[in-house]
């Protein structure tokens, strides 16, 4: 693909305004609209989401970049389910919030199968195209080509699940056996990277609260595929503050690297060192 096609800002979509709001408070995180016309970057770092979906040398290697980066950070090698199960979270974690983000800040919901969306890993980079969005009656959008509008919100929430399920299904599918998971652990971490990303991005735009509120109704625990609620409840700090935390779904093996280190919505974490690294973090 030719250097052109991968510049952002040429055209404006229903969801562009959410992704450069995403940009500004996350640029750690840039993301490329393309055109009807165009097709995912290939080449140069690009990994395209169909590679991805079909295994084989595509998922090599691009776990070899985590696999070298375990390596280099922390002096050992790491097993092969854990490596598999890094690069997953690195890939899913930023391709949810192509979903969830416009759906939080402009009740949009794009479509993006495996073959709309590519990832350049080194730089941070997501290219997609969205032809396809959701959205509720009375939205201005409503009347633009690939427009769907859907009776509520409850619909809306319906149609983040399904845009979700349809474009991480065929990846968790190829990573699974990788990562010694089966189905029920494989969307459980589908689940947590849901929440968990637009609950970082929601602390960073300031909406934490609300974000929470839509995350339990997003995930009451009955939607299949996915495990579990959203999983949000409140400690207090030693002076009596509300601190937000959450039990994850699933486990991100990090333990198998610093046993001593476990992230803080692990349920290996106990409530006291939850407060204690909570506090830490907000003084």
């Amino acid at each position: 693909m030719s250097a052109h096609a991968l510049l952002p800002g040429r055209f404006s979509s229903p969801v562009a305004d959410a992704y450069r709001r995403l940009t500004e408070v996350f640029p750690s995180l840039g993301i490329d609209e393309l055109t009807d016309g165009e097709r995912p970057a290939a080449g140069d770092g690009w990994v395209g989401a169909t590679d991805l979906a079909a295994g084989g040398s595509a998922v090599d290697a691009f776990l070899a970049w985590d696999e070298a980066q375990v390596v280099r950070d922390y002096g050992q090698r790491a097993r092969p389910d854990v490596v598999a199960t890094f690069g997953l979270h690195r890939y899913a974690w930023p391709v949810c919030l192509l979903i969830t983000v416009p759906w939080f800040m402009s009740r949009r919901v794009p479509r993006i199968p495996v073959d709309h969306v590519a990832f350049q890993r080194a730089r941070g980079r997501i290219a997609v195209r969205v032809e396809e969005f959701a959205c509720l009656p009375g939205d201005p959008a409503a009347g633009l080509p690939g427009a769907r509008v859907v009776p509520d919100e409850e619909a809306l929430r319906a149609e983040v699940r399904s845009a979700v399920a349809e474009h991480l299904g065929p990846v968790l599918a190829a990573f699974g056996p990788r990562m010694r998971r089966r189905n029920h652990a494989l969307w459980g971490m589908a689940t947590d990277e849901i929440v968990e990303g637009l609950w970082y991005i929601s602390q960073l735009l300031g909406e934490e609260r609300r974000a929470m509120s839509e995350l339990e109704l997003l995930l009451p625990g009955t939607t299949k595929p996915y495990v579990g609620t959203a999983g949000f409840r409140e400690l207090r700090g030693t002076g009596g503050e509300s601190l937000p935390t959450r039990d994850r779904a699933s486990c991100c093996f990090f333990y198998t690297l610093r046993p001593e280190d476990t992230c803080v919505t692990c349920p290996r974490t106990c409530d006291a060192d939850r407060v204690r690294r909570l506090s830490a973090s907000s003084n």
